[in-house]
């Protein structure tokens, strides 16, 4: 199974003897995800085609106008992984004292804002961001309170103002050709803990597989998931294909919660063809039938039909239920891709009786996991076939 850091076995136990703790184990304080940062060719046709795709308006820019002057290797991907943390400055020395790769020191953004990095996998980042007056950095009315300092806000024509429902990011997802060692060392200089884990054996196909553990802070808002590839299955792993094609490790993809899935793709399915994303194969309609017996006290009729027109797979673990899709891959590559999901059930209530839902509601959809592999390795095997006829014809 691989050394974890220091030489000691690193070996996973499962998801059915995995025992879920939180030792709130953080290194420093974590607020929450603030951003993710894509690399690519062509920046603002990029964030146009997130925009109509996702209902995302474009609020803020930095380019050459504002005064801030990869792919090649990789394609369109994620460069950046940003978490908005109390202290950047503790958060970055913190790490570093506990074994952190550093990318680039603290740095004071415009008096306001403290930004650095250190490395997280591949050639993506952890970065940190705090504010030194953060109610103030919030307030949407302030015309100098976007995003970060040296952005500036956009014109309404720029951007599509829509909104499919989309309302934050759950967890990051990273392809990784050794877990122990890549787990290990995430672990080692945030402190996060293990919130779930997952084997061959538990989310494989018959053809292929992975191991998977996830990371998470304190609060559990902030989901680190990581994946390696298993070998002498039928057929190489979609993982390692993943790795293949990014070449080396990266992030594999990004669940985006809806606060109401159904609507978010409807209008996602709308633009499939005309700008927006594809969605990977829909499962069998025996998969439909089955849901019934495993969600009918969840979800009405009305909505497992719902799901079984739009694609929807659902899951769900001892404490909720989990509504999830899965684009086909973002780019040119089979690498980078984004997951819609929705959370039910997991409500609790703060020190101050406002109720909100605990992180993670639900899993990850291990009993889609199958499912969702088998749409890959058939939309693979689709490529393989096609480089099969052009090298025929050539």
């Amino acid at each position: 199974m691989g050394k974890a850091n220091g030489g000691a076995e690193f070996k996973l136990v499962g998801y059915k003897n995995f025992v879920r703790v939180n030792p709130r184990s953080d290194r420093f304080r974590v607020v929450r995800f603030h951003h993710v940062e894509f690399w690519c060719a062509d920046a603002t046709n990029a964030a146009r085609r997130l925009s109509w795709g996702l209902g995302m308006p474009i609020v803020a820019k930095s380019d050459l106008s504002t005064g801030n002057p990869f792919a090649a290797t990789h394609g369109f991907a994620v460069r950046a992984v940003a978490l908005e943390v109390e202290d950047a400055e503790v958060a970055f020395g913190s790490s570093v004292a506990h074994g952190a790769k550093p990318v680039s020191p603290p740095v004071v953004l415009d008096g306001r804002a403290v930004m650095a990095e250190v490395h997280l996998y591949g050639d993506v980042v952890l970065r940190y961001i705090s504010y030194k007056n953060p109610e103030q950095e919030s307030d949407p009315s302030r015309p100098d309170s976007w995003f970060l300092p040296w952005f500036e806000p956009v014109d309404g024509s720029s951007s599509y103002p829509l909104d499919y429902g989309i309302r934050r990011l759950d967890h990051a997802v990273g392809n990784v050709p050794e877990l122990g060692p890549a787990s290990s060392y995430v672990k080692q200089f945030t402190g996060f803990h293990e919130f779930a884990e997952f084997t061959a054996e538990d989310v494989g196909t018959t053809e292929s597989g992975l191991n998977s553990v996830v990371l998470a802070n304190n609060d559990e808002t902030v989901l680190l998931p990581m994946n390696e590839p298993v070998f002498g299955t039928k057929r190489k792993s979609q993982i390692q294909t993943y790795l293949e094609h990014n070449e080396g490790a990266g992030l594999q993809h990004l669940a985006l919660v809806s606060e109401d899935i159904f609507r978010t793709l409807r209008e996602m399915r709308k633009r499939s063809g005309v700008g927006g994303f594809e969605f990977m194969p829909s499962p069998p309609p025996t998969y439909y039938k089955n849901l019934k017996n495993r969600a009918g006290d969840v979800l009405s009729d009305e909505q497992i039909k719902e799901c079984e027109e739009l694609g929807i797979l659902v899951d769900r673990d001892d404490q909720g239920t989990l509504l999830q899709i899965f684009t086909k891959p973002v780019g040119d590559r089979p690498t980078i891709f984004i997951e819609i999901i929705q959370r039910i059930g997991c409500m609790l209530k703060d020190d101050q009786g406002k109720e909100y839902q605990k992180g993670g509601c639900g899993g990850f959809g291990k009993g889609n996991f199958s499912e969702l592999f088998k749409s890959i390795e058939e939309y693979e095997k689709t490529l393989e076939s096609r480089r099969v006829t052009e090298s025929a014809s050539a």
